[in-house]
């Protein structure tokens, strides 16, 4: 398998050096809009209360939350990164719960609305999702809006394993990522994948094959990966209090992350090395360092240990 170049200083393929060259050196930012979507294992189409891991309001910022009209999110949310970040342009981030699971004319209007704001300082779009609810008509729905922007389809990979899906009341399998990934092989949809590490009865071994499943899909272009969160309102919440179970240390995840990431193909993106969640919400694991110092320590390890991305790659 062919390599690709790696950023400078990092040992991986960073997501934000990425979007830095892609344009031109600019800072962009993601502003994230809460569009009221629900889950089809939240009403009922597939079941209820939603994947046991899940409180959608631990890693949704407060923002979006409180401001129910799109505009003023999107407003609010630019304004804040300018002021805050410097922030130059922009992706319109539907990031809480499936946002896909509308009528396609829903979709159509909420999506315009949004693209509508700021049009000037937007340069993509990015849409969080289940592979069980797109079909070829919401795709090409998104594909239309390839033709100006970048557009980020992330889709919940969460495990690869059909009994971890099922206990955890994910309400869909594995093979049905498997076929919209299939159906997408060939699409101008920038492709993003979400997994999770540390859900019980999963091994190193079980985990670290992600990074195969993962490789099989040159369509993916970017990664999402995070360590598994016990937050408050969740059904896990309730199942960790009366059973508590192992879930990685800082130290034990970022030893795991310096044996995933050769495994993993260097040319996809990696959007993120580690989860985050409302403190507030958060019940366990809690490493008592806020975002920066932790991207900061995973980071120096990986310096320190010279990993390189796809390095136990054979190469092409």
């Amino acid at each position: 398998m062919a390599s690709s170049s790696l950023p400078p200083l990092k040992g991986y393929n960073n997501y934000g050096v990425y979007l830095r060259e892609k344009f031109g050196g600019r800072r962009v930012f993601k502003v994230i809009v809460d569009a009221g979507f629900t889950c089809p294992n939240r009403d009922g189409s597939k079941g209820y209360g939603g994947c046991t891991y899940c409180n959608v309001d631990s890693f949704t910022p407060e923002l979006p939350r409180s401001l129910v009209a799109i505009r003023a999110q999107i407003e609010q949310g630019i304004t804040r990164a300018k002021e805050n970040y410097d922030a130059e342009k922009f992706i319109i981030y539907f990031q809480p719960n499936t946002n896909t699971y509308a009528p396609l004319a829903t979709l159509r209007a909420l999506f315009d609305e949004a693209l509508s704001i700021c049009p000037q300082d937007v340069v993509g779009l990015a849409v969080g999702t289940r592979a069980d609810c797109l079909d070829s008509d919401k795709i090409s729905l998104l594909e239309s809006y390839t033709k100006h922007l970048m557009v980020d389809l992330e889709m919940g990979m969460e495990s690869i394993y059909d009994h971890t899906l099922l206990t955890l009341n994910r309400g869909c399998n594995h093979q049905d990522l498997v076929s919209v990934l299939n159906q997408l092989a060939k699409s101008p949809l920038s492709l993003c994948v979400h997994t999770v590490f540390g859900f019980p009865g999963e091994t190193r071994d079980m985990m670290l094959a992600y990074a195969h499943e993962i490789n099989r899909f040159p369509q993916i272009k970017f990664v999402k990966l995070h360590h598994l969160h016990i937050v408050t309102g969740s059904i896990m919440a309730a199942q960790y209090k009366r059973q508590p179970f192992k879930l990685f240390e800082l130290d034990e995840y970022t030893d795991f992350l310096c044996e995933f990431l050769p495994l993993l193909r260097p040319d996809i993106v990696i959007q993120r090395l580690f989860g985050i969640s409302d403190l507030k919400l958060l019940i366990a694991p809690n490493w008592g360092l806020k975002k920066v110092r932790i991207q900061s320590h995973i980071d120096q390890a990986i310096l320190r240990r010279a990993v390189c991305q796809g390095s136990q790659l054979a190469s092409a």
